[in-house]
């Protein structure tokens, strides 16, 4: 996969961003790193931005062992692993698979590891987004509580458009909802951070609070105030400053 590296930092990071854009979807968290302490990878998942011409399934699942392959070729024998809303599942299936050189694990506002029990009518909802702009501006204001501007949220959405393979972005789509990948979650040791957003009614907290700890005992899971799905624009000072002493402390 394509990646930008920020920092030179002995910590390892590799960054994945979600459904509804690239790399850039962290644009806003860039400047207030710990360069010195971490050096980050954030990556293009194939089918998005700089990837976009990289072939593939689409899979959430291929996204975590390309993850797992991108610190490979970084030589990377241990580092961190972030994901945001879809690739927050993909970075669950990389600590059961990634074993002892996962150091820690930030889910940001995560799909969870099962396959979603939603109904034919809500899954075809979400796939009427992968066409319909009506439906996606409706998918990204309910996980933002309906509070952000319309400016916001269709620059959001606009971006996605531009970013990924059509092909892509409904093949994401399915993997998320339908796909588990909880096998062996039993067995993870890695220090996980699962960060909720107060106004994020898409993946909502209580939702997280009630099937992370079935997966994942061990998993700290943290509602974090004033920031639906998108903390990374929301909170982004806030953001930095928990994840990177979530990860300090895991060292």
């Amino acid at each position: 996969m394509w990646h930008k590296t920020i920092g030179s930092g002995p910590e390892k990071v590799v960054v994945l961003h979600g459904w509804f854009g690239d790399h850039r979807a962290y644009s806003g968290i860039f400047d207030h790193l710990d360069t010195a302490a971490f050096t980050y990878a954030f990556a293009d998942i194939r089918g998005y931005g700089n990837s976009k011409n990289i072939a593939g399934e689409y899979t959430i699942g291929e996204a975590a062992g390309d993850m797992i392959a991108l610190a490979d070729t970084l030589g990377w024998s241990q580092f961190h692993a972030i994901g945001h809303s879809m690739t927050g599942k993909a970075v669950q299936k990389v600590a059961i698979d990634g074993g002892s050189r996962i150091k820690s694990v930030v889910a940001l506002t995560p799909v969870p590891a099962i396959s979603l029990p939603l109904d034919d009518e809500a899954f075809n909802f979400f796939a009427s987004a992968c066409d319909r702009d009506e439906s996606a501006l409706a998918i990204i204001g309910e996980s933002t509580g309906k509070r952000l501007s319309k400016v916001w949220m269709t620059n959001l959405l606009r971006r996605a458009r531009e970013t990924s393979r059509p092909e892509a972005f409904r093949s994401y789509m399915r993997s998320f909802i339908r796909d588990d990948l909880s096998a062996g979650a039993d067995q993870v040791k890695a220090p996980m951070l699962v960060v909720a957003g107060e106004y994020d009614g898409g993946v909502r907290a209580d939702m997280l609070q009630a099937v992370i700890p079935t997966l994942f005992p061990h998993a700290v899971i943290e509602v974090i105030a004033n920031t639906g799905h998108y903390p990374m624009d929301e909170v982004p000072l806030h953001l930095v400053t928990r994840m990177e002493a979530f990860m300090s402390a895991a060292r």
